[in-house]
């Protein structure tokens, strides 16, 4: 039999299609995340990730037996009927959808327990203790938290920008991002910034981060926020769930931690700060492997 995980971001859809031991083919399309980009533009980005992935592995989409997409927004009802939906016009093969912070904490302690702090177009910070008992912090939509994502970077460096500017400062990070949005004055990006439906926030990630790499002290600040967010996210799940000191560990996923190692360095310290015995491992989660993982077992269970 044959399965496909699915991890369906913001900005990207990753596949990975397997047998009962083997990934066979993976793929990488756009972002297919339905409350962000709509139902058209995941439509696309879903439908040429599955027929890559199936090409590859030279395996026809009919002979799917079980799918597991992981994507943010899953646990809306209607969200996951349109993901089934959409799936549907591809494959027979029964498809569980469930939210992202779900496939990659399979991913990274399978079903034992831990904590996965997630930061990549959004973010969240999921966690599991031995008894199977999870708690949430964060992820509650770009306009009032994902604190430490790539929106909630983009959107504080504007903020970083413009405070500059109040006092009187001019910056590297202020003309980049001017350039990245094409802009010639501060009194546009304070126009852009505020425009409905919101600007791409996110896009600004890469510009902070190579901003911050030349040795601008204002990117970096973005940067270390973000880290000393997500630590305290983490924080928070950790006191609701785990005994003192922690005995289970903390994983990170996501671009933001993939990327910016000052982002995986504030994380790191202000955590072990904290929790001196606290085991923040350094390898970084692949969700697709949890959403394979996922997908084999409910195929198994059917097939049982």
């Amino acid at each position: 039999m044959f399965y496909l995980g699915i991890d369906g971001g913001g900005t990207k859809t990753r596949c990975a299609l397997g047998d009962e031991t083997t990934v066979l083919a993976t793929a990488v399309a756009g972002g297919c995340n339905v409350v962000r980009l709509g139902e058209a533009q995941a439509r696309a980005a879903l439908h040429a990730a599955v027929r890559e992935v199936c090409v590859a592995a030279n395996t026809p989409p009919e002979q799917i037996s079980s799918v597991c997409i992981g994507a943010a927004g899953a646990a809306r009802p209607e969200i996951a009927a349109t993901v089934r939906r959409i799936l549907a016009e591809l494959t027979p093969a029964s498809v569980e959808v469930v939210g992202d912070m779900v496939i990659a904490l399979e991913a990274a302690f399978g079903s034992g327990p831990g904590v996965i702090a997630i930061a990549g177009t959004g973010s969240i910070v999921y966690g599991r203790d031995a008894t199977g008992r999870t708690a949430r912090a964060g992820g509650w939509g770009f306009a009032i938290s994902d604190e430490g994502s790539g929106h909630w970077i983009g959107r504080h460096a504007i903020s970083a920008v413009l405070q500059a500017c109040d006092a009187g400062q001019d910056t590297t990070l202020a003309s980049r991002v001017l350039q990245e949005w094409n802009l010639k004055t501060l009194d546009e990006l304070v126009q852009a910034a505020n425009s409905l439906p919101p600007p791409e926030f996110p896009r600004l990630f890469p510009v902070v981060l190579r901003v911050a790499e030349e040795g601008d002290r204002l990117a970096q600040s973005v940067l270390a926020k973000a880290g000393t967010q997500l630590a305290d996210l983490t924080a928070t799940v950790i006191h609701r769930l785990l005994p003192h000191p922690p005995h289970a560990p903390v994983a990170m996923t996501g671009s933001v931690f993939r990327q910016s190692t000052e982002v995986r360095q504030v994380f790191y310290n202000r955590l072990h700060a904290r929790f001196p015995s606290l085991e923040v491992r350094s390898e970084l989660v692949k969700p697709v492997e949890g959403a394979l993982a996922l997908a084999r077992k409910a195929g198994q269970t059917k097939a049982g």
